[in-house]
């Protein structure tokens, strides 16, 4: 596992999409650092924290965490505290209403790992939404296989994301969060493809998908 498997690159060419497909889940543990997982697991048994240190030692040798919470996301949680947002309910409300995986992605700036969600393989047409408020997020036209192991889109809906600097992990990054209820939903960086050359790199936790009417 190299640490570019869990980390985003660095600005590059920009990626191409990617015609042709074959399951992530497929593909060797050794290679991936990913599991395939039961269709029918919970995101609560397919998730676990670790601290900023445990990650550290786990990229070091070889090993990726589930899901991994920033060493400073009560930093980004304060920022997203002093917006105010459309939809807005205590954390108990959030804790209630949302799985485990998804409290601590959307509300925890938690990150899921690479090729464990569903919707990184989901090819149909149709919309992603924000799996904490169901807002509208991203068409399928927008998806392109990034080769990440997390959902990829060159471009949001129009208003439904927001953004705000993110400084986590001692790096400069721009995280991405839904406009209506304020959740995380992941970053996006400057190496997509065209027509934007941008590369909003999602949690698939952090989403539901809507399958267009045939």
């Amino acid at each position: 596992m190299r640490l570019s498997d869990l980390y985003p690159p660095k600005p590059r060419k920009p990626i191409e999409p990617h015609q042709s497909h074959q399951p992530y889940a497929s593909r060797n543990a050794a290679r991936t650092g990913a599991t395939a997982t039961d269709a029918g697991a919970t995101p609560a048994r397919r998730v676990f924290l670790l601290s900023a240190t445990a990650a550290a030692t786990a990229v070091a040798a070889g090993l990726v965490p589930r899901l991994v919470r920033p060493a400073r996301a009560d930093d980004t949680r304060r920022a997203s505290a002093a917006e105010h947002f459309e939809v807005a309910y205590s954390d108990a409300e959030w804790r209630r209403r949302l799985s485990p995986g998804q409290y601590e992605i959307l509300r925890q700036e938690g990150t899921e790992r690479p090729y464990s969600s569903p919707l990184n393989d989901e090819h149909r047409a149709g919309t992603f939404a924000c799996a904490g408020c169901a807002q509208p997020l991203f068409s399928s036209r927008t998806k392109f296989d990034s080769h990440t192991g997390w959902p990829s889109f060159w471009t949001p809906l129009d208003k439904a994301v927001g953004t705000r600097t993110d400084t986590t992990f001692g790096m400069i990054r721009t995280e991405v969060h839904c406009s209506r209820c304020g959740g995380h939903l992941g970053h996006v960086f400057d190496d997509g493809p065209k027509p934007t050359g941008l590369r909003y790199c999602m949690n698939g936790l952090a989403m539901t998908f809507r399958a267009q009417a045939a």
